[in-house]
């Protein structure tokens, strides 16, 4: 199952950093970045965005890039993500449930990760994407404040954390969160793993609480499609 949960926890670490464009202003505290994701959270919906995300290999010492559109909802009390990568290979992605559907076209193939048992680690990772609180980030995280610091013009609120669970820290034992107090979103994200590799996250083309086609959260497979269930 711990292939299941880092696979789940690489899409949701997409959902981190949508990017902001408020202007740059005072320094803010953690505190007040905790609030401004709290009042986020409260009148969330909708969020779609362009992503480019960087994967650091340490023992190759090179670095992929990743770029496509990422899609969330609000479902009841959960949050839905849809995720359609573009490059280096295209592939549709959908977490819904504790569960991760991705689908490689070029093969015609299905991968199917259940959290299962994992479920609530997964739900730590979903309070990190939009529709998540501060309160909750910090059940699931012990938050350490480092400071401000500018980030694509955005004075930032820069959050480090720590897993409270031993399962999450040992897929990733730091990531880092650069909040924009003005909108209650991260503008960056880091996720570094023990290994030393780590992944970056930048967003683009930010939509918030727009309509969203529902088809967007539907896998667009073939009637030939082949479903795989890992253990």
């Amino acid at each position: 199952m711990k292939k299941a949960s880092i696979a789940i926890a690489c899409v949701l670490a997409l959902a981190l950093s949508m990017s902001a464009q408020s202007p740059a202003g005072g320094g803010a505290s953690l505190q007040d970045a905790l609030k401004s994701m709290d009042r986020a959270a409260a009148g969330f919906k909708t969020a779609q965005a362009d992503t480019e995300a960087d994967q650091y290999s340490k023992i190759v010492n090179e670095t992929d890039v990743q770029k496509g559109t990422i899609y969330f909802r609000r479902s009841g009390k959960d949050i839905e993500i849809a995720l359609d990568i573009t490059q280096p290979d295209q592939k549709y992605v959908v977490v819904s449930g504790g569960k991760v559907d991705m689908y490689q076209p070029k093969i015609d193939q299905v991968t199917e990760y259940n959290a299962g048992k994992n479920k609530s680690d997964v739900e730590s990772f979903m309070v990190l994407g939009f529709g998540g609180s501060g309160q909750e980030l910090q059940k699931s995280f012990e938050v350490k404040f480092a400071g401000n610091e500018n980030v694509g013009g955005v004075n930032t609120a820069k959050l480090e954390l720590t897993p409270k669970a031993v399962k999450v820290r040992n897929m990733f034992n730091l990531i880092t969160l650069w909040i924009d107090p003005a909108r209650g979103v991260s503008v960056q994200q880091r996720f570094d793993e023990p290994s030393g590799d780590y992944r970056l996250t930048k967003y683009s083309n930010i939509k918030i609480n727009e309509n969203l086609n529902s088809s967007v959260f539907k896998l667009k497979t073939t009637g030939k499609t082949k479903w795989v269930r890992p253990q």
